[in-house]
């Protein structure tokens, strides 16, 4: 790993927030993500699951948590099963975690061999009366692919049936929506180095340029920064290609006179920045593209002011519409019968705006967070408006990544990279 180890404090308040919720005489686990194959003898880059990451650091494959807050011996409360390493290891992969390392990236003092699981384990399910998996309940995951934590509660189902089980999922969606100050810290810090990279950027775009060498040139900043890359796959959008909500390929020419959306973000120790800008490939915009990016900056403004405590979801998307459809008015691009005869399931403003405003940002871009309840401080979330006109060749979307304050607007996390159109020409023509 390239960056600084987190402060294991961190670690050890996530634990206990998480064991507080826990029912009496109960057991949860926590598996490392598998190393995924390519073919042959190549595998995917390793990245840890979410849920181990953010309960103990630990930042390896074929790792194991387990907390047991009533355990008999105060030393099985939280065990953590490491692989264990050798010089074999040490000379084709890299140095392991030591169960002297273990301890301090986790704060977890007991710490076994992951070949002493199964011995442990089983000593540990005949004092325990219910087991806590840890299924991935994210209201858009589409995995397909079955997971070490899958394997797990298979097994474990079928070794111990008399056991009842709970779901580690609701807890966490509550916990992980929250952010504690040193997780706030870790995500400024992924944010700032995507400031470096757009700024980066704001000089070198220019008509003729290609898509994927302006991602290169995000990734050469964000390495050198000591990120691991893009926080999900960039969109380097030229031209009509913005109209893709999830445009990747990245493969054409920036033209003159054309707009560039970009929604890229750097990782930064396993967590995530999102950052939507659109720049005038040329260094100018048009009166046009004015016009469009400044409605698109009024409902972002707008909306922002919204997420304050005691907000609910369905509502801010509401609202966030309705100011919408004020600016699509204002732009011609909508009609008074439009909205008149607008179907309320799919709103008028749906044709030029089709997708949230705001999701929770974390560990993962779309990260945990509950979306049923009241929004609370210190949730870190995105803000993204976006107005898209396939019929004028041009799409422009604006994001950034805010906290939620006790009162107050939410802090701006990405406060210092350019968005205001006078910044945008400025920096573009230094």
């Amino acid at each position: 790993m390239k960056y600084d180890l987190i402060d294991s404090n961190l670690f050890i308040k996530n634990r206990q927030k998480f064991m507080a919720r826990m029912n009496p005489k109960s057991i949860a686990v926590f598996n490392s993500n598998d190393v995924y194959p390519i073919g042959a003898d190549s595998t995917m880059p390793f990245q840890q699951a979410r849920d181990i990451f953010y309960l103990s650091g630990v930042d390896q494959e074929e790792s194991i948590l387990v907390l047991f807050p009533d355990a008999f011996e105060q030393k099985h409360r939280e065990v953590l099963f490491v692989r264990e390493t050798n010089p074999h290891i040490a000379v084709w992969e890299g140095e392991k975690l030591s169960k002297e390392k273990a301890f301090e990236v986790s704060g977890i003092k007991t710490t076994y061999w992951l070949q002493d699981f199964d011995r442990v384990f089983y000593e540990l399910m005949t004092e325990a009366e219910t087991v806590y998996f840890n299924t991935n309940e994210h209201y858009r995951q589409t995995v397909e692919t079955q997971t070490r934590e899958d394997r797990f509660i298979i097994e474990c189902k079928a070794k111990f049936p008399a056991h009842n089980w709970e779901r580690s999922n609701p807890i966490l969606q509550d916990l992980r929506g929250t952010k504690e100050p040193e997780e706030i810290d870790v995500i400024q810090h992924a944010c700032k180095i995507t400031e470096k990279g757009f700024k980066r950027i704001l000089q070198f775009v220019k008509p003729g340029v290609w898509e994927y060498e302006i991602e290169a040139e995000f990734m050469h900043e964000f390495l050198i920064n000591r990120s691991r890359g893009f926080a999900y796959t960039p969109i380097v959008a030229s031209g009509n290609n913005a109209n893709v909500l999830h445009y990747v390929e990245n493969n054409e020419v920036c033209k003159e006179g054309d707009l560039l959306l970009l929604d890229v973000g750097a990782e930064y120790a396993n967590y995530a920045s999102d950052m939507t800008r659109t720049i005038p490939v040329s260094g100018r915009f048009t009166e046009r593209q004015k016009q469009v990016y400044t409605a698109v900056l009024n409902v972002k403004k707008q909306a922002t002011a919204m997420l304050v405590p005691g907000a609910m979801w369905k509502e801010y998307h509401e609202e966030v519409g309705k100011l919408m459809t004020s600016e699509l008015l204002g732009l011609g691009l909508l009609d008074k019968a439009d909205v008149q005869n607008e179907d309320p399931n799919w709103p008028a403003y749906k044709k030029y705006f089709m997708h949230g405003t705001s999701h929770h940002i974390g560990l993962d871009t779309h990260d945990y967070g509950p979306l049923k309840k009241p929004m609370l401080a210190n949730m870190v979330v995105t803000v993204e408006p976006g107005i898209y006109i396939p019929e004028e060749g041009f799409g422009i979307r604006l994001e950034d990544d805010v906290v939620i304050q006790e009162k107050g607007e939410p802090f701006n996390l990405m406060a210092g990279i350019p968005l205001e159109i006078e910044e945008i020409e400025d920096w573009m023509n230094r």
